[in-house]
């Protein structure tokens, strides 16, 4: 209703579900004329008592279509139980510029009952994993997409059957041409024809997609006339789209098996190459990178002694009493960099191309790039001036365990003011990073490794190193404003006890 608003929004057409008459006495023809049927407004809802009354085809060429009958009872019932309807359940808008969606997993199948507030579906746009929830209490009749499909904003994710009376009037949505007098296309009729199309599971529509084909012209032999994936693939090869397919005997001639366990080295599709689209994050990495290829970049590389920081690491792990907890390098490189950046605020602007304006972002919103398996995702911790090192700890431990269940929302990889990238956690000294647009700085770290240095005294000495890039889009920022940020942060970061000093 009006006063409820879900993730999905609904479109509506009505249905007409079959009923088994009861026995009753046989009744009166109503009236003919052409006033009954003028007196009967088109049909747009269908009301299903629990008995329906008899169905005169001759009376309803006269009364445009409508169910007749005189049985006040049944008038009664009619009156009493609401309409069902075929409500349209499809893809809301997610998030801003969000066209379309990758199709996660579906919560519900064909026949479930669904409660209000239910959850429906997973998907994934370029910026969040969104959960579709039921807005709602009824039955799925019909499932559109299957998991891996993209669905586009508008489209429909799939049918219900629900009680009219959930269902806001709206005088100005014309009835669909393919359901006529409440009768919906895909469903069975009244002469017995085995049902087509709509008796298939997801996947099967998705193998139907694959092959070009229509799954209206394949005759189904399921249960109810239900079109299986043996269906699609005999009709396939029917139709010159697929070989015929091979008997278990044939198939085990001439095949070698690896020692693995793998696939045969004489089947052909071992050595085939496959195209593999891009989903989710990674698409989104697409469109940022072509971005950020046309802003001109300079680096600027920095090493920083972390022996300070090594014996810090090492003392608040050994008064650690919270299991839950494990402190990491990377809090104390997060909060000392945002000191940095209170006294070098433009690191942490953003760049307005169509205005030639700078904006000075007030909070310091860190990302920290982390690879997931649906690709490259860079979360937040938000207003990291205000937050303790044990507070960016934990927020960046939650971060972490919602990436890598798939599960950060759209507020954590959003509204990010400069990154950091941590590639030495994997592996290597030295990164080039890509700016994050709109933000001007990115900070790649490479891995803390022992090297020999030299004291006042010229004697050799094994250090705690790490490899710090600045880069920057050299629109806004010079190096000397970065050369000097790094001194800030490096001085911090080289002597941890100068952070007291900032702390309220």
């Amino acid at each position: 209703m009006a006063w409820r608003r879900l993730a999905s929004r609904s479109r509506r057409c009505p249905v007409l579900l079959p009923a088994a008459p009861r026995p009753a006495a046989p009744r009166p023809r109503p009236p003919a004329g052409p006033a009954a049927g003028a007196a009967s407004p088109p049909l747009r809802r269908l009301l299903l008592p629990l008995s329906p009354p008899p169905f005169h085809a001759a009376a309803a060429a006269r009364g445009g279509g409508r169910w007749l009958g005189t049985d006040a009872s049944a008038s009664a019932s009619a009156a009493r139980d609401p309409p069902a309807e075929l409500v349209e359940v499809p893809l809301a808008q997610t998030g801003e510029g969000i066209a379309e969606c990758e199709l996660l997993r579906w919560f519900v199948s064909e026949g479930d009952q669904v409660d209000e507030f239910q959850q429906l579906c997973e998907v994934q746009s370029d910026k969040a994993t969104i959960e579709i929830t039921s807005r709602f209490k009824g039955t799925v009749h019909q499932i559109q997409f299957a998991p891996g499909d993209i669905v586009k904003v508008g489209e429909t994710l799939l049918k219900m059957v629900v009680s009219g009376s959930q269902v806001v009037p709206h005088d100005s949505m014309a009835s669909s041409p393919d359901v006529a007098l409440g009768v919906d296309a895909t469903s069975p009729s009244r002469e017995g024809n085995a049902p087509r199309g709509s008796l298939s599971t997801p996947a099967v529509r998705h193998l139907v997609k694959q092959y070009g084909l229509t799954i209206d012209d394949i005759q189904g032999t399921g249960r109810d006339g239900r079109v299986l994936k043996e269906d699609v693939l005999n009709y396939a090869a029917s139709k010159g789209l697929l070989q015929e397919p091979q008997s278990s005997l044939e198939e085990d001639v001439g095949q070698v098996e690896l020692p693995d366990g793998g696939k045969p080295l004489l089947d052909p599709h071992f050595y085939e190459d496959k195209r593999i689209p891009l989903r989710g994050y990674q698409r989104s990495m697409v469109k940022s990178m072509s971005l950020a290829a046309k802003v001109p970049h300079f680096h600027y590389l920095e090493e920083i002694n972390c022996d300070a920081l090594v014996k810090l690491k090492a003392s608040f792990q050994k008064e650690n009493k919270d299991h839950d907890v494990k402190h990491t390098f990377l809090p104390f490189l997060i909060k000392s960099l945002s000191v940095a950046l209170s006294k070098y605020p433009l690191l942490n602007s953003s760049f307005i191309e169509e205005t030639n304006e700078v904006t000075l972002k007030g909070s310091h919103n860190i990302g920290v790039a982390m690879a997931t398996a649906q690709g490259l995702v860079v979360p937040s911790i938000k207003k990291v001036q205000s937050l303790s090192i044990l507070e960016i700890t934990k927020e960046l431990s939650r971060l972490h365990e919602m990436a890598l269940h798939n599960r950060l929302s759209t507020n954590d990889i959003t509204g990010g003011t400069i990154t950091l990238s941590n590639i030495g956690a994997i592996g290597g000294k030295f990164g080039s990073p890509v700016l994050n647009l709109p933000e001007v700085a990115i900070i790649a770290l490479g891995r803390i490794q022992k090297l020999p240095r030299f004291d006042d005294d010229e004697n050799v000495y094994p250090s705690s190193i790490i490899n710090v890039t600045v880069g920057a889009d050299h629109r806004v920022v010079d190096g000397a404003t970065v050369a000097r940020f790094c001194n800030e942060w490096k001085s911090l970061v080289e002597k941890p006890e100068l952070l007291l000093l900032h702390t309220r």
